[in-house]
Order: C-alpha cells, then structure tokens, then sequence
C-alpha cells in the first residue's frame, strides 16, 4: 500500500469513526423543539399553539428524555398532539405515562397509536430500512395496547384512533379525527368517517351559529392512502409520525427514505399535500427516538413540533 493509500485509508477510518461516535452518542440526544408558524386561522382569532410529540420509542432507563418530555409543559401548549410509537420496550408504559403526565393533565391531548404500541422492538437488518417500507403482519402483538391506551385515556387525553372529537380551543372551535396506524393496516377511515360524521350531526347546531370550525388530521404512517381520507374529511392540518425524518440524512441531499410511500422530500417538517381538489398542511415529526436496536440519527435531531395556528395576515 502507497503512502497516499494508507492516508486515504486513516482518513477514511477517522471519518467513519467521527459519524459512529456522533450519531449514536451524541446527536441522538440532542432533543430540540422545531417550530412553524401555520396562517389558517380566520381574521381576529387568537392563535392556537399545538405541540406533537412522536416516536419516543422510550424505553424505561432513558431518564434523559423522560425529563426532556416532561419539561415541556413550560411551553404551556394550547393542544398535544401524539403520533404514535410512544413505546420503545415491552416495560415502557409506567415511564412513559410519567414522561407524559405533565403536559397531558393540564392540555388538552388526543392520540393515535403506531406499531410499536403493539409490537416490542426486535433486531432487522438496519439496511432493510433503507430499500422497502417494512411492514409488521405476521407477529403476535406482544404490548399491552389495551393498558397503554387506558393508560393515557386516565391521564385525559382523547382516542382518536379511527375515532374522532371536538373541542374549543381559545376560542375557535376544532374538529380533530384520526385513525389508527396503516402500516400494520389499523387504520379503519369507515369508522374514523363514520365517528365523525356523527360528531357532525350532534353539532349542527353550533356549526350554524359558527361557522367551519378548524379541522385537524391526526395519523402515526403517512401513507398517501391514509391522507387522502384525511384530505377526504376536509382537514386543514394533518399531524404524522412514523418516518424520524429519515434518521440519517444526507446533507444537502435529505432523508434516503420515508419508510412509506410518502415522497422522502417531505420525510420531515412542514409541507403541504394536496390531491387535484383540496389541500391540507402536513406536518410530519422526526420524532424523540429510534429503536433501540438502531440506536443512531445523523442530520436529524430528535425534535417535538411546536406549530403556532394564527390568522392570514
């Protein structure tokens, strides 16, 4: 080997070993808060701040980002939003509950569920990730999802999977409607429809003093199937999860994969989807977490979203 070989080599070798100490010691835990001003809202109403939280895959010794959660309720938000995979490890729902209770017993909060509120982690070829969307169809579900969702039913936040509610928040009136997670094909729009076609009809009433109220879309995998009914429902914002960004990004290039059919463009942040007739804010979370058997981000802090909902100006 020449000289310039074994150069290129040790750069190599540096190089490689500064992405692996970064990406999995440090960036991963570098929670940060990404925020985006939304203008929907009709002239004079007062602004709404909506907090998602996605993809903690928390296990139980992560006292880092319990606390890191838990802090959050200083932003006192005006509405949380969870998009799923809230649990990392078969253990994790009495840390998770803690981690969350904060914020969801003193704001209001409705959730979905992702996979991993069914299915417990277990080692993959990482680099299946980044060829094909994976799809879990065949295990047995083995975490409590009846506990879980009882669980933070007891804290107060709102099931909204395939399901739908109404609030008022600061002033405006807000339709939110979900459904349950379509990458493992939970997801029922009939019966998210049906809910809030219901919900319509119990309102009328109100709507007709009113005026539309807000309508916010609410789905962990955001699969072009999935939005669409959400888009079908007349959302205005729709809040997901599932993809963390891509977890590695390359910069300059972006995520290499949404682990969906959703274009990798819009992989993280805040975008717009729309179809030929109407159109939707998308907001999708890069999330708090990964599994922990892919213990790594790039390019990807673990992030909470704060939108702020205010008037056109």
């Amino acid at each position: 080997m020449s000289s310039a070989q074994r150069t290129a080599a040790a750069v190599l070798g540096t190089a490689a070993a500064g992405f692996a100490i970064w990406s999995t010691l440090i960036e991963r835990r570098l929670f940060t808060v990404r925020q985006h001003t939304v203008p929907l809202l009709p002239e004079g109403a007062v602004p709404i701040r909506v907090l998602q939280l996605s993809d903690l895959h928390l296990a139980p010794w992560q006292s880092q980002k319990i606390d890191w959660v838990r802090s959050l309720a200083q932003l006192r938000p005006d509405l949380l939003v969870l998009t799923g995979d809230l649990m990392g490890h078969l253990q994790a729902r009495p840390a998770l509950l803690r981690a969350l209770r904060p914020l969801v017993e003193c704001t209001p909060t409705v959730f979905v569920h992702g996979s991993n509120d069914y299915y417990g982690p277990v080692f993959k070829n990482p680099t299946r990730y980044l060829i094909e969307p994976s799809r879990l169809s065949t295990r047995r579900p083995d975490i409590d999802n009846t506990k879980l969702t009882a669980g933070l039913e007891e804290l107060g936040a709102i099931n909204l999977n395939n399901s739908a509610a109404q609030l008022e928040l600061r002033g405006t009136r807000v339709e939110l409607f979900g459904m349950n997670d379509p990458h493992v094909r939970y997801h029922d729009p009939e019966a998210m429809r049906s809910a809030l076609h219901a919900l319509r009809a119990e309102h009328d009433e109100a709507a007709d003093r009113g005026g539309n109220p807000l309508r916010l879309g609410v789905v962990h995998a955001p699969y072009q199937e999935a939005l669409g009914a959400l888009l079908d429902e007349g959302a205005d914002v729709i809040f997901a999860g599932h993809t963390h960004g891509g977890q590695v990004r390359v910069p300059g290039v972006g995520a290499l994969t949404a682990n969906c059919d959703l274009p990798t463009a819009q992989a993280r942040g805040l975008s717009v989807w729309y179809d030929a007739h109407r159109a939707a804010f998308l907001n999708v979370s890069a999330g708090l977490g990964n599994s922990i058997y892919a213990p790594v981000r790039f390019a990807c802090r673990p992030e909470a979203s704060l939108l702020t909902l205010e008037a056109a100006h």
